[in-house]
């Protein structure tokens, strides 16, 4: 046994290609983003269906005819789930796009709250781990 077996992991070996864990970090960013934006296309498509289905509590900043963030949240959904599978598969574009979209993501969830607080707050809470997972690894992460 030489020595080099007994060393830690590193996110990539020699010459640039990625480990396990890398690729691993990728491809669960990826899956979260698409069972996150499958949960926001039901959010959408329920709120398109059934106006009367969400309740507003309170008087809140952001008011916005509660179809057109159905529509929202269904557009913002599809493009998540694609661009979820685009960094499964490697893609490279998929890995800046899915920041840019997730943010985008929490952003309206944030503004979704008075509809649905505490889903809106878990739906936050796990864009931000999917913003991590997406970009925890390095850029040279391809596959």
């Amino acid at each position: 046994m030489s020595s080099s077996a007994h060393q830690p992991p590193t996110r990539s070996a020699p010459g640039g290609t990625p480990n396990g864990l890398a690729a691993g970090g990728r491809a669960f960013g990826g899956a979260l983003m698409i069972v996150y934006g499958v949960l926001a296309v039901l959010q959408g498509i329920t709120a398109i269906a059934k106006d009367d289905v969400y309740a507003r509590l309170g008087d809140y900043v952001f008011r916005f005819n509660l179809t057109s963030w159905g529509w929202i949240h269904l557009i913002v959904g599809i493009i998540v789930v694609v661009t979820g599978a685009g960094l499964i598969k490697g893609a490279p574009w998929a890995r800046a796009a899915g920041a840019v979209i997730v943010g985008l993501s929490i952003i309206a969830n944030f503004m979704w709250l008075p509809y649905q607080p505490f889903w809106s707050i878990v739906l936050i809470l796990t864009g931000f781990f999917v913003m991590w997972a997406v970009l925890a690894h390095p850029a040279h992460d391809r596959s």
